[in-house]
Parts: C-alpha cells; structure tokens; sequence
C-alpha cells in the first residue's frame, strides 16, 4: 500500500509498504479520507516518519472474526488503541485509557497505524458507523475536526445561556467556533490570523479579535458586561494564549484546554474560583450527539474544510498548512 512519509526537513512523499494484517477484534479499513492535523510541524523540523496521522474515515474490507462491524460497512476511524476493559474504556473514555495495546504486535503486523496510508487496522469498536446521508468528508470531521471541541463543551456544559471565548483559530479552534454556536453560545474568537478570523466569523462567530494587540482583553470584558466570558475554549498550547483564556474570563467561570502543551499559568485560581480542565476527546457514548451535530452543521463543515488533495500532493498540502492560510485540509489516499 502507499502511505505518506516525512524523508527530511520540508521533504516527503509516498512510500509503498506491506498491507497490514489484522487479528482478534481488529478490522481493516481502506481509507478513503484522511484529515491532516499537526503533523507538518514534523514535516518543517524534518522529523523523519512514515507513520503520521490519526484521523480518519473509510469502509471495512475485512474483519479477523465476527464483531461489531462486517465488510462493507462505512465507518468512522477513531484515534489511539486502548484497551477496552478498564473503567475509563467502559465507561466511553477510552481516550484516557492508561493500558494501551500495541496493535501492530497482537496483529503480528508491521503496518497499520498511520492514517496518511491506504489501509489502517482498528479494534471494531472503534469503528463508528456512518450513516448513508453524512458523506465521509463530513465524518471524518468526527476526529479533531469537531471532536475536541464537543469533548470540551460537554465538559463545560456549554449552552446558550453562556458566552464563549475560543482561543486559537486552527482547525480545532474553528470547529470549537462550530460547536459553540451550534449549541446557541455567543461566540469570540480569537486570532491573530486575519484568514482564520475572517472564516471564523463565517462559522457563526458573533465577534473576532486579535489577541495579542493592547487592550485585548479589556475588549473581551466589554463584550461581556466587564464580567469576561463565562467560558472558554483554548486550542493552542500557547503559554500566553493560555493565561488570555483565564483572564478573559469571568470569575467562577471554566476554562477547558484542548491544545496539547503549553504550561497553564492559573492566575488567582482560589479568589476566582475559576475551573480548569484538560479534554482531550469525547465520550464515546455521546456518538449519536456528534453525529447529529455533523448532520446538522454539513454547509458549515464544508467551509471549514477549506482544501483537499490526493495523497500523492501531501508535501503541497504541508506547505499549505505552514502558511496558516488554510482550515481543515483533507486527503484522499487513493488518487
């Protein structure tokens, strides 16, 4: 099979690999659409991989042995391979799970991890099914498209009582403009990229800003009655960026970080009474949710998702990426 390899700094391609085997409660995907996420980062610094990717969405081609999907079955390719059987996996948060399998082992395999590839193996509970009226462009979007973002507004109880402050407008933070205004949130979203703040507002928006000019902040508590947001929703890892998100908002408000990294500076976390909490994913359990949520918001997806390519053009779509002019980009692996 192809996949695409990072071969040096701002070099890559595709390589051809064996196809993955599959074993016990695994199946085999073809994939026919990979969202792209973070990896050309690895692709600047020349961080060589021919394993990249963790989004995904295709159709079943083969099953190790009877379970919850069959061959043919249009599905959703959720991340990570947890185990399954502790409490965090049974209760729908398998994300956290902390005992991991290594697939490639039990499936005696040497590939099969990467979603930048033709074919990926997956646990089949794993496989969320799609429905005939979501395209898989759309339910590909289920991963870090709107994923995050939901994960994050479930934990804040976000409604449409509340204000939202969205910090950091890549594809993670334009799907948490998505979701919050989805569920009737007044929206700020914050960027210093004209390109993302402009399709942020065509996402539903209410106001956009640049962060990091003088007086900012003293906007955001002008938007709000000088309380700050009632909550928030920080996508980029970005320490500064971070501490925006705390002291934007108001007192007793809640803070929930998806970005990866970062060192959250608290501020005057007790006197404020503040929350802040890490979320990574969503509960498994809250599937038909996202998948409603995907049916309902398809024009909008359509505009986040503003490039695809085929796989063989990934190192123009990385270039694209390192621009920052661009929301999700999507690839095909098979052309």
């Amino acid at each position: 099979m192809k996949v695409a390899a990072i071969t040096g700094p701002r070099q890559g391609g595709l390589v051809d690999q064996p196809d993955p085997r599959i074993a016990d409660d695994f199946a085999l995907v073809e994939i026919h659409v990979a969202p792209m996420c973070t990896e050309y980062h690895a692709y600047e610094s020349g961080a060589e991989s021919a394993c990249l990717g963790h989004e995904a969405a295709g159709r079943v081609v083969e099953v190790a042995q009877p379970g919850r999907v069959t061959v043919g079955d249009r599905v959703a390719v959720m991340p990570q391979y947890p185990c399954g059987r502790c409490p965090l996996c049974l209760d729908g948060d398998y994300i956290y799970c902390q005992h991991a399998v290594d697939p490639l082992a039990l499936c005696a395999s040497e590939t099969g991890t990467a979603t930048y590839a033709q074919y990926c193996i997956k646990q089949d509970w794993l496989l969320l099914p799609i429905a005939d009226d979501i395209s898989y462009e759309h339910a590909s979007m289920a991963c870090c498209g709107v994923g995050p973002a939901f994960g994050a507004a479930r934990n804040l109880r976000l409604d449409g009582f509340d204000s939202l402050l969205v910090m950091g407008l890549g594809p993670v933070g334009l799907g948490a403009v998505i979701c919050g205004s989805y569920l009737g949130a007044r929206v700020i979203a914050a960027d210093p990229n004209p390109f993302r703040t402009s399709l942020a507002a065509e996402l539903g928006a209410a106001v956009t800003l640049d962060p990091t000019v003088t007086g900012a902040l003293d906007q955001v508590r002008d938007l709000t009655e000088g309380r700050g947001a009632d909550k928030a929703i920080d996508c980029t890892a970005v320490p500064a960026a971070q501490r925006f998100a705390v002291d934007a908002t108001r007192r007793r408000g809640h803070v929930a970080f998806v970005g990866w990294g970062g060192g959250v500076d608290t501020g005057n976390l007790v006197p404020d009474g503040r929350t802040l909490q890490g979320s990574w994913h969503w509960n498994l359990n809250d599937t038909p949710r996202v998948m409603q949520l995907i049916r309902d918001c398809r024009d909008l997806l359509d505009r986040q998702i503003t490039h695809t390519f085929p796989m063989s053009r990934v190192r123009e779509a990385w270039e694209l990426q390192l621009t920052g002019q661009c929301g999700k980009v999507l690839l095909h692996p098979w052309q």
